[in-house]
């Protein structure tokens, strides 16, 4: 009798674990920064391991060349990147696809000189500190309107700083300008003039965006997941241009972003007003994704691993960034 209950019992396991799907119990890390965009209301409801069954560990990392790092170690499958981070990890050798366009940055991200400092123009920059996180795109359009100036490496202290940290420092008097995002921006903005803003550098020929990567091997292997994800982020974003009200300082698609960016509710909507949130259609033409080495992701990140070279930042970079930029998750959403 023993044995034949151990023998149902038996059965009666393998037939549970038949039934458990292979992805239930899945666990994928993502790497997020401080942004303020409506993916945060994603992470804040749980939607996507609602949908697929995935445990998703968020990790926010305050800055590009950090996820770089965290991605490179392979401790993080998916991260948030700015074009600069994107192109400096395929230049490195990093096997990842850029998915998504989070954000078209256009003026959520600005140089800022300190109210009292003197300064009024780009070259006034000359023996001044100024604070960027480092392989950001913010980092790069600094570097690239320092270069337009006519200032040459070495005249201008670039300080390698995280969001956090250049708040503090601004606080402190430790810095006299910065080139940051909110919810940094939004702090240094109330002692300081802004004197150009990413659109502005845009305007003069280098165009920056936040991506979402993920490791190639990783997506193909999980392709229900990837799906799942870009549906979701396109439906948030969807909202927020259709009803951006919606979004308001005392709503709770305000307080989430908020919470995961870390950043003051009363900012919330202003910083968001700065992106822009490209659809599906979007994302998948050759004005984003699309179109492949004509693309103006690809050429974006053509145009900005080749100017960290000159800088020094990068010792080689890739002909084509095509290869890295793929629709295919775009793609299959939309269907």
């Amino acid at each position: 009798m023993k044995r034949i209950w151990a023998v149902w019992t038996s059965a009666v396991a393998l037939a549970l674990c038949a039934a458990t799907p292979a992805w239930a119990q899945k666990t994928v890390t993502f790497a997020y920064q401080d942004m303020m965009n409506p993916w945060r209301w994603v992470q804040q409801t749980g939607e996507i391991e609602k949908e697929t069954g995935y445990k998703i560990d968020f990790r926010q990392i305050p800055g590009g060349g950090d996820v770089v790092r965290a991605m490179a170690s392979g401790d993080v499958q998916l991260g948030e990147l700015g074009s600069t981070g994107v192109a400096t990890a395929i230049s490195q050798g990093m096997d990842i696809d850029l998915f998504w366009i989070l954000e078209d940055i256009a003026s959520a991200e600005a140089l800022v000189v300190r109210d009292g400092s003197g300064v009024t123009s780009i070259a006034g920059l000359k023996g001044k500190k100024v604070g960027t996180p480092f392989v950001s795109t913010s980092h790069f359009q600094l570097l690239y309107a320092l270069d337009k100036a006519g200032l040459k490496p070495g005249d201008v202290q670039v300080l390698n700083m995280r969001p956090p940290e250049i708040a503090a420092a601004w606080t402190r008097g430790d810095i006299d300008a910065t080139f940051i995002w909110d919810p940094a921006l939004s702090a240094v903005k109330k002692t300081g003039k802004v004197l150009m803003t990413s659109g502005d550098v845009c305007k003069e020929g280098a165009c920056t965006f936040d991506g979402l990567v993920v490791e190639h091997k990783w997506a193909q292997a999980n392709p229900a997941f990837m799906v799942a994800l870009v549906k979701a982020i396109a439906k948030a974003d969807a909202d927020y241009r259709a009803h951006p009200e919606a979004w308001g300082v005392n709503s709770d698609k305000a307080k989430a972003v908020a919470k995961w960016s870390k950043g003051k509710l009363e900012d919330v909507p202003a910083a968001m007003k700065l992106y822009g949130f490209p659809d599906l259609k979007e994302q998948d033409s050759p004005k984003w994704l699309g179109g492949g080495a004509n693309g103006a992701a690809a050429k974006a990140l053509l145009q900005q691993a080749n100017f960290l070279k000159a800088q020094g930042r990068l010792q080689s970079v890739l002909t084509d960034y095509s290869k890295h930029v793929t629709t295919e998750w775009v793609t299959k959403a939309m269907k």
